[in-house]
């Protein structure tokens, strides 16, 4: 435990909260940055560690929606997390990350926790599992075309101002991200931070450019911004409610004059290599993209479906949240999700790091067990959870390491 006092911050405290912060990592706000986070930070859903009157560290929490099996769940979007490097090794940060889930659960608050880690080796300790992966995708488009049987649609592409774009992408964003695990709704202020273009923040390339897509009624089914880096396309977010839109947003990209190399990070089982010739045109390195913790286990697996019948006693172990330990049975019939402390004989035994991991169908419990994660006591139940927690596609956030700014 530390013996530095925690506490959220006061409105009037905003602008030192955020330097420390961001002094941290070795960074400085721009003006707009910050104005912009000052604007979408709630202060007293902060957390601040002080040594006598200095700050010397934080944390903060978005509340947003996140999508999951045939479901949806309140999330806490956990960022701006930092400890002062002149404090370092003191038990700050596991003070904080104590002080949040307490506080979550206590109040009945969101009973999910996600974020992107900036190191892979922090979060686990804190009961994070990594429950979504994304797939860098880079290709060169001279090799990239689409198999001569790919419907595209009659529809049409226009380029688009920002403004005239924005409520079109709201809109596909919005029916998208309700069929797709790992993505969360986006209100006004989380859209104007990912559309934020200052050149500062362009990494030498362009402008945004802004396409969307329109099928032969006239109805938008897809949109893409991107921006153009020498002879190559950087593909910032692509979204499509039909496959006629995702191909023909893809056709667009990959015939785009002047260019010879597309990268975009996708999901992992992104459609796009299944429409080329050459599916080998297109190369993917995959890396860890949401980290999920289940601060109230019952609540968040009540919360989504499963892809079958299932029954399952699980011996939980979490140690950080000793609130979630115990004996459990999960019982799931469609609609019917049921979890209920049990004094059966355990099945399964696990801890809430891999059922956070497990939580949005991605990673497998089955995967889990073999890397000798989860333990089977009884044989077959490991099989059996692992089908039912397992979803259609891979869940993904499209926005990359910046979850959950938008």
């Amino acid at each position: 435990m530390t013996s530095y006092p925690l506490r959220s911050i006061d409105a009037h405290e905003f602008e030192t909260w955020a330097r420390m912060i961001t002094t941290t990592y070795g960074q400085d706000w721009r003006d707009g940055a910050l104005r912009s986070a000052q604007t979408s930070i709630e202060p007293e859903r902060t957390t601040a560690a002080f040594d006598g009157g200095q700050l010397i560290g934080g944390m903060s929490i978005y509340g947003r929606l996140l999508t999951v099996p045939d479901g949806y769940v309140p999330v806490a979007g956990v960022t701006l997390v930092a400890v002062l490097p002149t404090h370092r090794r003191r038990g700050l940060l596991t003070a904080m990350m104590r002080r949040q889930f307490t506080q979550l659960y206590e109040s009945g608050g969101e009973p999910v926790a996600a974020l992107n880690a900036a190191e892979a080796t922090i979060y686990g300790r804190f009961g994070y599992g990594i429950a979504s992966h994304l797939a860098l995708l880079e290709g060169d488009t001279r090799f990239m075309a689409l198999r001569p049987d790919v419907e595209a649609g009659d529809g049409s592409i226009r380029l688009l101002d920002a403004e005239a774009a924005r409520p079109l992408l709201e809109k596909v964003y919005d029916t998208a991200r309700r069929d797709t695990a790992g993505w969360v709704d986006r209100t006004d202020k989380y859209w104007t931070a990912r559309l934020y273009d200052a050149e500062h923040v362009r990494g030498g390339g362009t402008a945004l450019r802004f396409a969307v897509h329109t099928d032969a009624a006239g109805a938008v089914r897809g949109y893409v911004f991107y921006r153009s880096a020498g002879a190559t396309v950087r593909v910032v977010e692509l979204a499509a409610t039909t496959r006629g839109s995702y191909a023909a947003l893809w056709r667009y990209l990959i015939e785009l004059d002047g260019h010879d190399h597309v990268c975009y990070e996708g999901a992992t089982d992104e459609v796009l290599p299944h429409l080329l010739r050459d599916p080998r045109s297109v190369r993917r390195t995959v890396v860890d993209n949401l980290w999920v913790r289940l601060v109230d286990v019952g609540r968040a697996l009540t919360a989504r479906r499963y892809a079958g019948p299932v029954e399952v006693v699980f011996q939980v172990e979490d140690e950080f949240c000793g609130w979630n330990a115990g004996r459990y049975r999960l019982c799931a019939d469609g609609d019917r999700v049921d979890w209920q402390p049990t004094r059966n004989r355990a099945e399964v035994r696990l801890s809430a790091t891999e059922l956070g991991a497990a939580y949005l169908g991605g990673t497998t419990l089955a995967e889990l067990a073999a890397a000798g994660l989860v333990e089977e006591l009884r044989p077959g139940a490991v099989a059996a959870a692992s089908r039912a927690f397992r979803a259609d596609r891979d869940p993904f956030h499209p926005s990359g390491g910046a979850f959950p700014a938008f």
